[in-house]
């Protein structure tokens, strides 16, 4: 998938997608109109447009998704630590904390999370 930010209205169509998957796409407009008080073309168009953007797919009239809620979250977190922070984890979790101390319980669970990527990477 290239790197695609949804939208807000983009975001919560989304989230109806992976909450409901796999959905008829009948019964997708009908949610949309419910949720997001949309017209049968416009669920139609955005569903087009996100499933070009690799995101999800509709075969056969059953929506589904290419990439998982947290696979898409992955993804943007990462984005976001690079063009924000040039990458560095360091400079992320020092501006995410803010001088604030960390628990003991947090500070386990960061060397847990660190200490299973390193096993990962070698």
């Amino acid at each position: 998938m290239d790197l695609y930010k949804l939208g807000d209205i983009e975001e919560r169509f989304a989230e109806l997608i992976w909450k409901h998957e796999p959905i008829s796409s009948g019964e997708l407009v009908k949610l949309c109109e419910n949720e997001l008080n949309w017209k049968k073309s416009t669920t139609y168009t955005v569903l087009k447009k996100l499933s070009e953007k690799g995101i999800f797919q509709n075969i056969k009239s059953e929506v589904t998704s290419l990439i998982t809620r947290d696979e898409y979250y992955s993804i943007q977190s990462r984005y976001f630590v690079e063009d924000t922070f040039g990458g560095s984890l360091p400079k992320f979790l020092s501006a995410f904390f803010n001088g604030k101390k960390i628990s003991e319980k947090k500070m386990k669970e960061l060397e847990r999370l660190i200490e299973e990527y390193d096993e990962v990477e070698k």
